[in-house]
């Protein structure tokens, strides 16, 4: 499978619990912070849900 590389670019403050949850799956705590995931069916429906407080980069 593919890798990807996640980084967490917006803060979670105000946001709804499940997101704050879905970060924390993804292994992100800071601003700042990466991670690099293995690309499952799985991961890719996380990612899309925080869209818009990460960004992705294919490995």
């Amino acid at each position: 499978m593919a890798k990807v590389r996640v980084t967490k670019t917006k803060s979670t403050i105000e946001k709804d619990e499940r997101q704050k949850r879905t970060i924390k799956a993804l292994g992100l705590n800071k601003i700042g912070s990466s991670n690099e995931i293995e690309n499952t069916p799985a991961v890719a429906g996380m990612i899309r849900k925080v869209l818009h407080l990460v960004k992705v980069e294919n490995i």
